[in-house]
């Protein structure tokens, strides 16, 4: 792996970190500083992802347009920054991943604060997916610059931080949202849930210096077909998945779309069969983890986002209560999931490893079908009061969810499959929220948009897609690989650990 030495521990001196721990004999002096901007980066895009949806019936109103516009003012974003993703990846493993993730971040400001500014639904949409395209060189980054700073058994620490930020940040960016709407700073109303990822982004690039460059070992070239192949496949599919319930051509698009990302996967091993270089690591798709991980990760989002989009459009739409009280209602499911994260990954996950995603699993189905009992107990066109209980046990079992998971997901990773990876696992969970909203959402819409009936409805479809992710996880940790060089291992027990380079 090649490091830029600018800011690294000079040869012969003492490799202990001036902020604690027990580093590994490579330790890099300002991992743990740059650690947290690269954590503040996550979690702007995925604020920035589920922001929005609590602000997007007021964006409707203020905007004007059609009502089928408030849906395209998030999965405009997700959709680019799906779109965009491996191509970002392999820009990271080319240019150097600080580079082009200082190059993103300055590029997400200064779009956040255009669409802040947006004079209509239009240009609001086509600024949220640039935005988008910034934020998908910015994420894939994340794994291969933790990895130039950590090592030994800091890296399995580092890496386990992801999830919870990940998982929290989706979580309160609807509650942020409804906060910020309601309080009208300034008489900027929506348009400061967009602007505030402007001081977010300054506090980054203020620390991002201290990064520590990374590259592939070898450098690879970039793939303009295996881009053009998996842009189009994913196009096809998502889009009409977006828009509700696809008719008839929509179904032919998402089958074209299917077809195409076969003809995708087919041109990546013609490729590297060929001694090319092609966009995704074709290492990474043998064997069971690495593949099974990405299901996990497309259903759980989906489930994740399906359910939160639910409880939105039913408290603004169903009960007309506005956007504060729908931020307030997911409150209970953001206070569980940090809760749940923090003893995960500071005592669980140590002790129990792996197992602890299956109980997260668990813990989410108990907390849906809550849910579904609130909603039921509740006379129509009231507030469901049992809901925060029920939300609660859902962000419980978010919480146990994410640190084991992507630790475990990237068990088996080589550093010259790093880049890859992290366009992988980024990509599928912006697909899975994407579908997640359209697919839920949809189910929810299909109704009268107003009912306790249609809420249980989603959230019962929610639950299918759950029993789903269940699967996908027991597959996925039921014979663990370990390959040399890899992020770190999983033990027989279930364990997750980390090992040096």
């Amino acid at each position: 792996m090649s490091h830029d030495t600018e800011h690294g521990t000079p040869t012969g001196a003492d490799p202990r970190g001036e902020e604690g721990g027990t580093p590994a004999p490579s330790a890099y002096r300002w991992r743990w500083s740059a650690l947290a901007a690269v954590l503040v980066a996550e979690a702007m895009n995925l604020l920035d992802t589920t922001i929005v949806q609590v602000a997007g019936p007021v964006i409707h109103t203020d905007l004007g347009g059609p009502e089928a516009a408030v849906p395209w003012f998030t999965a405009s974003y997700t959709l680019a920054f799906a779109l965009g993703l491996l191509t970002g990846a392999r820009l990271g493993d080319i240019a150097g991943r600080r580079r082009v993730f200082r190059i993103g971040v300055t590029a997400f400001a200064v779009l956040s604060l255009a669409c802040a500014l947006a004079p209509d639904a239009e240009v609001l949409i086509a600024l949220r997916a640039s935005q988008g395209a910034a934020a998908a060189l910015v994420i894939p980054q994340t794994f291969g610059l933790i990895r130039a700073m950590f090592d030994g058994d800091e890296l399995p620490r580092a890496l386990g931080t992801i999830g919870p930020v990940m998982g929290l940040s989706a979580v309160l960016g609807p509650v942020l949202g409804g906060v910020l709407t309601r309080a009208d700073l300034f008489g900027m109303s929506w348009r400061v849930c967009l602007a505030v990822n402007l001081p977010l982004a300054v506090v980054v690039l203020s620390v991002a210096r201290r990064l520590r460059e990374d590259r592939a070992p070898v450098r690879p070239r970039l793939d303009p077909w295996g881009t053009a192949l998996a842009t189009a496949g994913i196009a096809l599919v998502v889009c009409p998945a977006t828009t509700g319930t696809p008719g008839p051509l929509g179904r032919a698009a998402m089958s074209v779309g299917a077809a195409v990302l076969v003809l995708f996967v087919v041109h990546q091993r013609r490729t590297a069969r060929r001694g090319g270089a092609p966009l995704i690591e074709p290492a990474l798709l043998r064997g069971r983890v690495f593949p099974a991980a990405l299901a996990t990760s497309t259903l759980f989002f989906a489930v994740m986002n399906g359910v939160m989009i639910t409880v939105v459009l039913q408290v603004e739409l169903g009960l007309r209560r506005g956007p504060l009280t729908a931020g307030l209602t997911l409150l209970p499911w953001s206070a569980g999931l940090a809760v749940a994260s923090w003893a995960a990954g500071a005592y669980l996950v140590p002790r129990y490893g792996t197992r602890v995603m299956h109980a997260g699993v668990a813990t989410l189905a108990v907390g849906l079908g809550g849910a579904v009992l609130a909603y039921g107990a509740a006379p129509p066109g009231t507030y469901p009061n049992a809901l925060p209980c029920a939300l609660v046990v859902a962000g419980l079992g978010t919480g146990l969810f994410t640190p084991p998971f992507f630790t475990a997901a990237l068990s088996g990773v080589g550093p010259q499959e790093t880049g890859s990876a992290a366009g992988l696992l980024n990509a599928v969970q912006q697909l899975g929220g994407t579908l997640g909203v359209a697919v839920v959402g949809g189910v929810y819409l299909a109704g009268d948009g107003t009912s306790r009936d249609a809420a249980q409805t989603a959230l019962g479809t929610a639950g299918a897609v759950l029993a789903a992710t269940a699967v996908a996880a027991v597959t996925m940790t039921a014979r663990p690989r370990n390959r040399a060089g890899g992020l770190g291992r999983v033990g027989g027990h279930g364990r997750v650990g980390g090992h040096g380079r």
